[in-house]
């Protein structure tokens, strides 16, 4: 005999509660279904927070991501900006290593015997570094390779400065001979015949250029190129009007086809003294200054005697 439960439920007042049997099999799965559906909720109510949960952390992590990238990218970047701060920098040594070897040559001052050079050991790398990487390419060894130039490179720089502490004293050693010894250009302008064999521009034949020539627009001004005493002034045949400095120590200095002299015999000149006047006196093509250089009356290379 199936059994029933009884359930009571209040209508309104006392006297209309009403009484219902039902039967208890179907008030248990009844009671399941609800207990069921109510552990449903549960669970997909716990189920939506941690799905909420995990995508604002996968937001969160996306964006810490996203902004890691970056930084590594802009890191990339400083990289790569530095490693070409290096690369300028070896050429400004390098640069430093050649003004120095001209100076030596002008003062005629040697090599120490334990300088180390340029390149090789204690000189500056001589590999270059690549620094146009892109920014998704790792740097390990643009990174490697840069740590390594920087001590390479600050050795060569030390050296380099105790080069030039030796040259500092030996120039001081030789300041009057360095005053006495060109080292400027003559005069703005740009080279039309440079010193040595050359076709003449006249007969058309080869012959031996003893000079520099130097153009520019008649009347630009000519200085003295290095400290002296006028041991001539005025007009020669062929080179037309002729200014020659005596520096001493076997050194003369000498300026052709000047339009005009300001100079006279025997006066004393220093570096940056104008002395004449562009022209084209003589036989000449056009305005220029024929300027020589000469050590124990023999031409040289005026160009090895221009630092500027």
């Amino acid at each position: 005999m199936k059994k029933n439960l009884k359930i009571w439920f209040y209508t309104g007042s006392s006297s209309n509660i009403k009484e219902i049997n039902v039967p208890q099999h179907i008030a248990y799965l009844s009671f399941s279904i609800i207990l069921l559906l109510f552990l449903s909720l549960i669970y997909i109510g716990f189920d939506y927070y941690t799905l909420k949960s995990n995508s604002l952390n996968n937001n969160c992590l996306s964006n810490q991501i996203t902004k890691q990238k970056n930084e590594i990218y802009s890191q990339r970047e400083q990289i790569q900006n530095f490693a070409k701060t290096i690369t300028e920098l070896k050429e400004q040594v390098k640069n430093l290593y050649i003004f120095e070897n001209r100076v030596r040559v002008i003062a005629d001052i040697g090599k120490a015997e334990n300088s180390s050079g340029l390149i090789g050991v204690g000189g500056i790398p001589n590999t270059e570094l690549d620094y146009n990487l892109e920014p998704d390419v790792k740097h390990n060894n643009l990174i490697r390779e840069m740590h390594e130039q920087i001590q390479q490179t600050n050795i060569a720089v030390l050296n380099q400065t105790q080069d030039f502490k030796e040259l500092i004293k030996a120039l001081r050693k030789k300041k009057n001979i360095l005053a006495s010894t060109p080292s400027i250009k003559p005069v703005h302008g740009w080279i039309s015949s440079v010193f040595g064999y050359r076709v003449s521009p006249f007969t058309g034949l080869k012959e031996f250029h003893s000079g520099l020539d130097i153009a520019n627009k008649k009347g630009t001004k000519i200085i003295a190129t290095a400290n002296g005493r006028v041991s001539y002034a005025g007009k020669k045949l062929l080179i037309g009007n002729l200014v020659a400095i005596d520096h001493g120590h076997g050194i003369v200095t000498k300026f052709g086809h000047l339009n005009k002299i300001l100079v006279k015999y025997g006066q004393k000149v220093k570096r940056g003294d104008v002395i004449g006047l562009m022209g084209n006196t003589g036989r000449s093509t056009g305005p220029h200054v024929h300027y020589e250089v000469r050590i124990n009356g023999t031409p040289v290379n005026p160009a090895k005697y221009i630092l500027n």
